[in-house]
């Protein structure tokens, strides 16, 4: 009987296994976690975050909804891909969406996440019921550069290289640099600068680039899904923010945009019950 009983345990051990490689090679380009029950919504999280960053909308949003929370290869415990990482990414979850019968979900996009819903959503064949977009832009590489063409970013600048070499006590001064700025929470800096301390480092470099290069700005004029933005209004005030997502969606015909007041980047941070108020009313 012992016999038999440990028979069946290392079978079990070994379906199991193989049916983790299965899904594993299925989905290289993410890690998913599924909560919930109810109208499925897609949780897409910014460059370097784990899908953790939804943690307190989740703990709401699944009691009415179907939550399929993301976290991309190469941040948080999930193994790097190759480049380019975005093309992957984003064709990774659009075959999990056709897989899963997803078509007709709802997309909540934050930064990276944001530009990823709107590229998924160019699809002419796209039925999402709403693609909602927290802080993010179609094209990044437009905001921070003049007369920005795509096809002259490449992998191999000098930027890269140096923080590619960068030693670990450099790369956390700059990550630490970068967290304050985007949050005014203290205890949210030390979460973001760990995120990004965690990164896989080439992921880190070059699948910036990757973000930097998509440039939607264009190509959202064929979204015929309801967009609905939240957008930061810090550190440079509202009115330039107004200026740069009316500059950047006007190609986009059918969007609403809401301003979170006196909120920097992760305004789930900043601004947690206005955030979670706002996403309420659209899935309503």
């Amino acid at each position: 009987m012992y016999i038999m009983k440990l028979i069946k345990t290392f079978v079990f051990l070994i379906v199991m296994s193989f049916s983790m490689l299965l899904n594993a090679g299925e989905n290289p380009s993410f890690k998913v976690d599924v909560v919930g029950h109810g109208t499925p919504v897609l949780l897409f999280p910014g460059f370097a975050c784990t899908g953790d960053v939804w943690n307190d909308l989740v703990e709401d949003l699944s009691k009415t909804n179907q939550c399929h929370i993301f976290t991309f290869a190469g941040f948080g415990d999930v193994a790097p891909i190759e480049k380019p990482w975005l093309p992957k990414v984003k064709e990774g979850v659009a075959r999990y969406i056709s897989d899963k019968h997803l078509e007709e979900s709802i997309i909540i996009g934050h930064s990276l996440g944001g530009s990823l819903g709107l590229w998924l959503a160019t699809d002419p064949d796209a039925k999402f019921k709403k693609v909602i977009v927290v802080d993010a832009l179609p094209s990044i590489g437009a905001l921070m550069m003049p007369n920005f063409k795509s096809e002259n970013v490449k992998y191999d600048n000098p930027y890269n290289r140096q923080s590619l070499e960068m030693n670990a006590q450099a790369f956390g001064t700059m990550a630490t640099q970068m967290a304050k700025g985007m949050t005014s929470k203290e205890d949210k800096q030390v979460l973001i600068k760990d995120w990004i301390l965690k990164a896989d480092r080439a992921t880190y470099v070059y699948g910036y680039t990757d973000l930097m290069k998509l440039d939607l700005r264009e190509p959202i004029a064929a979204i015929k899904v309801p967009v609905t933005i939240l957008a930061a209004t810090e550190p440079y005030g509202q009115e330039n923010a107004k200026k740069n997502y009316n500059t950047q969606y006007m190609n986009l015909d059918n969007y609403t945009i809401k301003y979170a007041k006196g909120s920097a980047h992760f305004i789930m941070y900043d601004q947690p019950e206005w955030f979670l108020n706002q996403i309420k009313t659209e899935l309503e």
